[in-house]
Formats: structure tokens, sequence, C-alpha cells
């Protein structure tokens, strides 16, 4: 089995609120169905999730009854941008189940606590495609608070052992500086322990998710958990199927062990 994160940075414009990227999204989906392998996908919020998440502080919990209605909106626009992926989905001949955290999840103080892992298994013994995505979620101390996309490939992980873990983002992989921003920033081939700890404190930044230094550190805590974990371009054609069916691609290996 194949775990896939599709990151909000390629399936959205983060920098527009709800903009769908659907011709991305739709040659993704079909790169996916190109593979005999049984396959999970997590999406992230992108620009249908980050920005309202932020205005009202959903990443710190419910204080008060104003934040109510921007989850309610949060929750509302990451379910029209699931619906799109869904669609794009079975327009490649997936046969897509969207199961929102919101129904099978639990979080406690920000950690996901409990996430019905035998409900995806059910659906992947039917041969379907379980897709799932960042969420508003109820919280026990905090009233709600978010799921990201990179706590659900966790747990997920942690139950399936997948044969790959594929992060599919808008650059070619793990940089020593913003690749966007940085000319000199070069491509990380090998992800380890090692690399967590030299990245510099500007690439220690949190967004409502999460530190892209919480996400590496993820990412090598999932490593050791599957055969391959790869951060590859979804914006480059063809990258993913090529990962999807074992053939070499550019990316980063991200190399399991103990943080």
């Amino acid at each position: 089995m194949i775990l896939v994160k599709l990151g909000g940075s390629v399936i959205t414009d983060k920098g527009r609120y709800r903009t769908f990227d659907r011709e991305t999204t739709s040659r993704l989906t079909s790169e996916i169905a190109s593979s005999d392998e049984k396959v999970m996908i997590v999406h992230g919020a992108g620009s249908f999730g980050h920005m309202l998440a932020k205005e009202h502080r959903l990443h710190l919990g419910i204080d008060e009854l104003s934040q109510i209605m921007g989850a309610a909106k949060v929750m509302a626009d990451v379910r029209e941008l699931n619906l799109e992926i869904s669609r794009c989905m079975m327009d490649s001949g997936l046969p897509v189940v969207s199961l929102p955290p919101a129904s099978c999840a639990r979080m406690n103080q920000g950690k996901l606590e409990m996430l019905d892992v035998d409900l995806f298994q059910r659906y992947l013994d039917l041969n379907m495609v379980p897709l799932t995505f960042g969420d508003v979620v109820w919280d026990r101390k905090r009233g709600l608070s978010i799921c990201s996309g990179d706590q659900l490939m966790m747990s997920l992980a942690e139950k399936f052992s997948p044969d790959k873990v594929l992060f599919i983002t808008d650059v070619d992989g793990v940089f020593t500086g913003d690749p966007n921003m940085d000319d000199c920033a070069r491509l990380i081939e090998n992800v380890d322990k090692a690399v967590l700890d030299a990245l510099p404190r500007t690439e220690r930044n949190v967004d409502v998710t999460g530190s892209i230094y919480s996400k590496i550190q993820f990412m090598i805590d999932m490593a050791g958990r599957t055969k391959e974990c790869l951060v590859l371009n979804g914006k480059a054609p063809g990258r993913l199927e090529a990962a999807m069916k074992g053939r070499s691609v550019i990316a980063s290996r991200v190399v399991g062990g103990s943080i």
C-alpha cells in the first residue's frame, strides 16, 4: 500500500483564498491511478483552510463564541476542496471514499488522540481509495483544534506500515533554504536527523499546522514505518507516477531514525 500526501501548496494557490488548482490535481490523480497499488490519500487544506484558521486562531483552540462560526466556515471550505479532489479522482477512475476527520477522529490539546483506522481498513479491503484531509476536529481540552494532514499521515503510517510514503509538494524536495527566494538553496537528497538539527532558525517559523521543522520531524519518524519515504515535486509532470511505480525520480529521500 502507498500512502500519499497531496500538499496544500500543490493543489491550491496558498496566497489566494479558496483557489483550487484543478489542472494540477487532475494530472496528479491520473498519475496515482496509473499504478496498480492500493493507495490512501491525505490532502492539505492550502488556501481553503489556513487563512481563516489563522484569522480565527483555531490552532489555539476555542476560547470565545466568535470562533465557532470561523471554525464552521473553515470546515465548510475544506469539505468543498475535498469534494473537488474527489471529483478529480473519480474522473481518473479512482473509487474514492471521503473520510472527514471531524467524523472519525478526536483531538486532545492539539494532538491527534484517536483516528478510526479500522474504518480506513474496511474501505481499503473493498478496493476503494480512502481520502482524508486536514480539518477542524473536536478537542477534549480545547473544544476544537486543527487536525493537520501530517498528524493524519503519522497515524495511518503507524497503523498500516505502508510500502511507500510520498509527500507531494510544489518544489523538488527538501532544500537548504527556500528555493523560491534563495538562488543558492540546494536540494537535500537524503534527509535525516543531522539535516533536521542543522536547519536554519528561519525555517522554524510556524503556520497554523506547525513549522517546517516539525513537518520534517514527522517525516523522519514516518520514514521508520515504511520502506521508502520521498518528498517530490507535484508540479513536475510524471514524477508522482514514476515514484508510484518505483522508478528513479528527482526527490528528497527521508531516512528514519530517533528524533
